[in-house]
């Protein structure tokens, strides 16, 4: 406790990093931040974009890369990228926004993102589906996975997901995002003895229109995987993260 109390009077620790220090997250104007997520469970924490002001992303996106190195923000809009990327021009991270996944990533200078010898594939039934897909994407490169997508391959012509089939294979896990009726992850799962995370999209036309129809349809699966909840795009990068790192784990180094 001294030692913590010294580096702030030297100015050497910011009151913030000593209360991440003490308690395990940070408190702001905005909300309280969980610095010690990753240390905790392997997975990085990320900043909900909808629901608060540009201003208040900003100043959490803040303490997220004063506290941990990086900040990981979801869900963001316009005035939210700009809100940040103002917010943190006079820092020499780097914001990388992803307009169609409506992620912002910022890393320090001293930041060294983690990388595991683990791949995991991204497959969307059509492009409507890539928006959701691509926050899974985020999150599991964030935790350190090489990500590989297979794009397009929804079950109105099977062939195209046949042709992809190696590529699937080869796969350590996959995170499959389908709307509709939600039937290409069952369709995977039965040519692959990976592991398949179904991921449903709020896409397709009038009844289950909103997502539920792709829900019910993965839990109901006749073949074996595990499902996110509807558009829970950072949940399935997630857990596919953590496949990926117990996947490196196990290799041989």
């Amino acid at each position: 406790m001294r030692e913590l109390l010294e580096a702030v009077a030297a100015g050497d620790l910011s009151p913030t990093e000593a209360e991440v220090q003490l308690r395990g997250y940070a408190t702001t104007d905005a909300g309280r931040f969980d610095a010690a997520r990753e240390q905790r469970r392997g997975v990085p924490e990320a900043i909900l974009a909808e629901g608060k002001t540009p201003t208040e992303v900003a100043d959490l996106a803040e303490t997220a890369l004063e506290t941990t190195g990086r900040a990981v923000v979801t869900r963001v809009d316009a005035d939210d990228v700009s809100a940040v990327s103002d917010h943190l021009d006079d820092t020499d991270a780097t914001v990388d926004h992803d307009h169609r996944a409506k992620t912002i990533t910022v890393h320090g200078v001293d930041f060294e993102p983690p990388a595991l010898d683990a791949t995991v594939g991204i497959v969307t039934g059509g492009t409507s589906d890539a928006p959701v897909a691509g926050e899974a994407a985020v999150i599991a490169r964030e935790m350190g996975a090489t990500v590989e997508f297979v794009e397009d391959v929804g079950v109105a012509h099977l062939g195209r997901v046949l042709d992809h089939l190696e590529t699937l294979r080869d796969a350590d896990v996959l995170v499959i995002a389908a709307g509709r009726e939600g039937a290409l992850p069952t369709v995977v799962a039965g040519l692959v003895d990976t592991p398949v995370i179904g991921l449903p999209v709020p896409t397709g036309y009038g009844a289950g229109g909103e997502g539920h129809a792709a829900l019910d349809g993965m839990l109901q699966s006749c073949t074996i995987i595990s499902v996110v909840n509807i558009g829970a795009g950072f949940v399935a990068g997630a857990q596919a993260g953590l496949v990926a790192r117990a996947v490196d784990d196990a290799r041989p180094s």
